[in-house]
């Protein structure tokens, strides 16, 4: 970290333009004299702002990058469209382009959003069912998958992926495959998200790694 700047009366003023001169506004919207604000309060606004507003800014210049880049990649698809007199994948359709000498290429793909219907509460009772008729003969991996696919995370959704994943296990059961087909019932479309993902490959390989676009991922 940048170790920052000493808290001045000035640069704290400045970090606030709608508060009059010498005051700050705290997290209550009060107007506080800067001559009564702690340094080290001081030194944690400056440093908390200076990231989020380089934040911000990042944040609209990946918007610009993604409307950019699917831009140009659907002008591409029309352009070669159009030779030809036919629509290729049109706004939805995945594409994948790459530079000449193979050392990068760019993927359009379209997700579909779902979600889950009350009938997933059938399957989860099933689904308990199963588990508890077969006790100690249930393999305790399954348990574990069952426990994951009905968590919720941290806004009390359920994790789409870990339910779907309950429908590749292939188990000969009448109950299980019941519960199998409340999940099923109780899948919802709820529209598309579209993504751009760039590569690089490695060396001369034939493999690639991917840009990383987010800050989990540096």
């Amino acid at each position: 970290m940048t170790t920052p700047n000493t808290p001045s009366a000035t640069r704290a003023t400045s970090a606030h333009d709608d508060a009059p001169a010498g005051y700050m506004r705290n997290a209550a919207n009060h107007l506080v004299p800067i001559d009564q604000v702690r340094e080290q309060d001081l030194l944690r606004d400056q440093v908390a702002r200076e990231i989020a507003v380089e934040a911000v800014a990042l944040n609209q210049r990946l918007r610009e990058f993604k409307a950019r880049a699917l831009g140009d990649v659907a002008d591409l698809v029309r352009i070669a469209g159009e030779k030809y007199e036919v629509n290729l994948g049109g706004k939805k359709g995945n594409v994948q382009i790459s530079t000449y000498d193979g050392q990068y290429k760019v993927v359009r793909q379209v997700a579909e959003r779902i979600a889950f219907t009350e009938e997933l509460e059938a399957a989860k009772v099933l689904i308990n069912g199963c588990i508890e008729r077969w006790s100690e003969g249930a393999n305790p991996h399954i348990r574990a998958l069952v426990d994951r696919a009905f968590r919720t995370d941290t806004k009390g959704q359920i994790k789409t992926t870990a339910v779907l994943e309950l429908l590749r296990l292939e188990i000969d059961d009448a109950e299980w495959q019941r519960a199998m087909e409340a999940i099923r019932d109780s899948i919802q479309s709820t529209g598309t998200a579209t993504y751009v993902r760039v590569y690089q490959r490695i060396g001369d390989s034939d493999q690639y790694r991917a840009i990383a676009l987010d800050l989990a991922a540096v």
